[in-house]
């Protein structure tokens, strides 16, 4: 590895180990009902998607997949105030995930995937997102598996893996 790539790979794993720090005191900030749309982007940065809801609200995305643990939904109204903040990757939403679902409803539902793998084999398209263990050891994924041809969830599972 040349210095360039190793210092362009020690600045990725900085800032992936400061990004939960760091959201942690940005979302003290952002107040419900009093923080701004621009405060929150302010804040936050860029998000990774938006969402058009029908009420004129929008809600952002704001996802720290493949190396965090956490995906924020950030919902603004249409009047540029700071709705709700929500953590979207909970046990109430995996359990939310249902055969028959499309891949743009698991998105909206759980943001985006940190990994995506193609197992022609079985004829699946699995979407792993790497999550919060039980214990600080564990290193916790859970995955939606969409069949390859229709696109649609399958089932669900987690693996759950002993960091040394």
């Amino acid at each position: 590895m040349n210095p360039r790539q190793w210092l362009s790979a020690a600045a990725a794993a900085v800032t992936a180990a400061l990004l939960p720090a760091c959201d942690g005191l940005n979302l003290q900030e952002l107040k419900p009902g009093v923080s701004t749309a621009a405060e929150v982007r302010a804040r936050m940065g860029p998000p990774a998607a938006e969402y058009r809801n029908d009420d004129g609200s929008i809600t952002w995305e704001f996802n720290r997949q493949p190396q965090g643990i956490d995906c924020y939904m950030i919902t603004v109204g249409a009047d540029q105030i700071l709705r709700s903040v929500e953590q979207v990757l909970t046990e109430a939403n995996f359990a939310r995930v249902q055969p028959g679902m499309n891949r743009q409803e698991i998105r909206r539902l759980l943001g985006a995937a940190g990994q995506v793998m193609t197992l022609p084999g079985a004829g699946e398209e699995v979407w792993d997102w790497r999550v919060a263990g039980t214990i600080p050891t564990e290193e916790a994924h859970f995955h939606v598996h969409f069949d390859a041809t229709t696109g649609l969830v399958t089932k669900t599972s987690r693996r759950v893996e002993t960091r040394g």
